[in-house]
């Protein structure tokens, strides 16, 4: 199948790599060093799904119409890279690959006469070097759409998928999008600090900061009135349960999840931003929270504070010290 993948960063280049590998025909789109690096090399993955060193055809946009299309970039870099890519893939069947809340939605809008569904991708992998992809976390991805069950294109895409990486075609694909944001509550303190997320949970006293903004965003989910999806061994039932439990019991969940991540470094998506100098993926993740607080008629003090201090973070490109974090930070 012609596959289309707009972003070839982590994620982008970790599914072209794989996808190219079970012989489908792939493009990508990249800029700057990494279309270079790409054009002249291909893209290297290594890692948990083995070795694998993909040549296949890069530009700024893509140059022909694919049969697929996966939108790979970062939430804050979506709306551009799409639009960019509008008058070759709108009509094409759209999967976006990306963290947040707001992704299928926005793909929607610009696609009019395309099919967009969501894939939930719990993969680690770091973007090491331009062309150059490292897996640490191998994981099924979850696709889906929409509050009702799986329908038969979003099983046709996941069985397309899943020729190169496993891909489950879901139900309830909006609850299951709540769920992976809390996953992603994993990733603003290593960026602050400069850790691995497996560090930062290993540290009692940022693991209860980590554990307060998870808390934080599942009692704005619940009053959202979300039924949280079931992901990576989490699900309603268990998220309720944490949204009651004093933050000193709440330290189980980034707890499971690190256990769950094994034990070489993940970096967090965030982190890999800020190390490359580029903006992150906040807004759309712990800024989320903040905004639907806001809907719900509360407050959300704990990702308002990790928020801004990665947006400092950002600015200044320095850490902030550990005990500055815990100060800050309500608990």
């Amino acid at each position: 199948m012609r596959i289309g993948i707009i972003g070839a960063g982590a994620l982008g280049g970790t599914f072209a790599a794989l996808l190219a590998r079970a012989g489908h025909e792939v493009e990508v789109t990249a800029r700057g060093a990494g279309l270079e690096a790409i054009r002249s090399g291909g893209i290297r993955l290594t890692g948990g799904y083995g070795d694998a060193q993909a040549r296949v055809a890069a530009a700024e946009v893509l140059s022909t119409r694919p049969e697929l299309v996966l939108v790979c970039t970062k939430a804050q870099d979506a709306a551009a890279a799409i639009e960019a890519n509008a008058v070759t893939i709108d009509g094409v069947p759209v999967v976006v690959v990306q963290n947040g809340l707001e992704g299928v939605d926005l793909a929607a809008r610009i696609l009019p006469d395309s099919s967009c569904m969501g894939l939930l991708s719990i993969i680690a992998a770091n973007y090491t070097e331009p062309g150059a992809v490292r897996v640490t976390t191998t994981a099924a991805s979850y696709l889906g759409r929409g509050d009702g069950p799986a329908d038969a294109e979003c099983t046709r895409v996941a069985a397309v998928l899943s020729s190169a990486v496993p891909v489950v075609a879901i139900g309830g694909f909006r609850g299951a999008q709540w769920t992976k944001l809390i996953v992603n509550m994993l990733n603003a303190v290593p960026a602050i600090v400069g850790r691995s997320v497996q560090e930062i949970v290993d540290d009692r006293r940022l693991r209860l900061v980590v554990a307060a903004s998870m808390r934080e965003a599942v009692r704005v989910g619940i009053a959202r009135g979300v039924r949280f999806g079931r992901l990576q061994g989490l699900g309603d039932r268990r998220l309720r349960l944490f949204a009651r439990a004093p933050l000193w019991a709440g330290q189980f969940l980034p707890w499971f999840m690190r256990v769950r991540m094994g034990g070489v470094p993940n970096l967090g998506s965030t982190q890999q931003s800020v190390r490359r100098g580029q903006p992150t993926e906040v807004d759309f993740l712990n800024g989320a929270v903040v905004r639907e607080a806001s809907v719900a008629g509360l407050g959300a003090p704990v990702n308002a504070a990790l928020t801004a201090l990665v947006h400092e973070v950002e600015a200044t490109g320095a850490h902030i010290a550990v005990e500055r974090v815990i100060a800050e930070v309500p608990g």
